[in-house]
C-alpha cells in the first residue's frame, strides 16, 4: 500500500473529492490542514512549489490539485 499525504483546508471543495475519492478506493491516507498547521503548510510548499490545496504526496510523487488520473496512475489503480 502506497504511503498517502494529502494537504487541504477544511473549505477547500477539490480536497473533499480528493479524500472521498482515496475512501472510495479504500486508501489509507493522512490529511494535513494546511489552514490550521502553519509547519505543514510549509513542507507543502517547499514540496510542492504551491501554495494552493490539495497537494497530494503518494510515496513521494507530488500531485497538485484533484489530478485523477495522476492520482490513479500514482497509486497503481486501474
Amino acid at each position: 500500500m502506497p504511503k498517502v499525504k494529502i494537504y487541504t483546508t477544511s473549505t477547500c471543495g477539490y480536497c473533499f473529492m480528493a479524500k472521498d475519492f482515496l475512501n472510495k478506493n479504500n486508501i489509507e491516507f493522512e490529511a494535513v490542514d494546511v489552514g490550521l498547521d502553519q509547519t505543514a503548510r510549509q513542507e507543502m510548499m517547499d514540496r510542492s512549489g504551491q501554495m494552493g490545496v490539495p497537494v497530494l504526496d503518494i510515496d513521494g510523487n507530488i500531485i497538485i490539485g484533484f489530478d485523477k488520473p495522476a492520482i490513479v496512475k500514482a497509486l497503481g489503480l486501474s
